[in-house]
């Protein structure tokens, strides 16, 4: 409801979660897709989420509006050929050291099984900065579009790693001209199981929104953005 709130278009909620360490919250597995289904008859609000085994596929495209493939297997090229043929949009996440032209190639192995419903979302790349999660590579969004016809949004909450970015972030993608921005948000990001440090609050989303719906026309874009929000 904090999503919809703000306009967001569409939700994206984990039921599988790939962690760096194998001690963190791994997601709820089938029975999360089961709730993000009861969310969406609530809500009235498709959603997105990501699949991590080419084998729970066919399950998650049972339930899931759009299929996700996350950093960790951008390059994972069985899993994309089996999101492919499943015969829903893919969102598809540039890996974190992976090139555009990379990253263009993977959307190619979805596209060679016939699904042409590709959107890319940057997420940031791993540099040797410290100060944020990951670096942003605002440059890419240009770069996709100069090079494909695939719309391509940003994720500032993993790219940053902290709330206190995600605005700044936000509005740098908009005004580079992305297709649209995927933000976390919680209710109470302190006791979230994942992601709370840059999940921002339901008022804080609303004001986000906002914000960023002023921009094309602030820098000549007569397109409007879209929200993506998970929680």
């Amino acid at each position: 409801q904090m999503a919809k709130s703000a306009g967001a278009t569409i939700l994206r909620g984990g039921a599988f979660k790939p962690r760096t360490s194998p001690y963190a919250f791994q997601g709820l597995g089938l029975p999360g897709l089961e709730i993000l289904a009861d969310v969406r008859e609530a809500t009235g609000m498709p959603f997105v989420t990501e699949v991590v085994d080419a084998r729970d596929v066919p399950a998650v495209a049972e339930h899931a509006d759009m299929l996700q493939i996350g950093t960790r297997n951008m390059a994972n090229f069985g899993l994309l050929q089996a999101v492919g043929d499943a015969g829903k949009p893919v969102l598809l996440k540039r890996g974190m050291t992976a090139t555009v032209e990379e990253w263009l190639m993977a959307a190619e192995y979805i596209a060679q099984r016939g699904n042409l419903d590709i959107v890319l979302c940057e997420r940031g790349i791993r540099t040797f900065e410290p100060a944020t999660r990951n670096t942003l590579d605002i440059s890419a969004v240009p770069v996709v579009q100069i090079t494909s016809h695939l719309p391509v949004i940003v994720d500032p909450s993993h790219a940053a790693g902290r709330k206190d970015l995600v605005v700044p972030l936000s509005r740098a993608a908009i005004a580079v001209g992305a297709d649209g921005i995927i933000v976390d948000v919680h209710p109470s990001p302190e006791t979230a199981l994942c992601d709370g440090p840059q999940a921002l609050l339901g008022s804080e989303l609303r004001e986000l929104a906002q914000a960023v719906r002023r921009l094309p026309a602030v820098v000549g874009r007569v397109d409007s953005s879209t929200l993506i929000s998970r929680s």
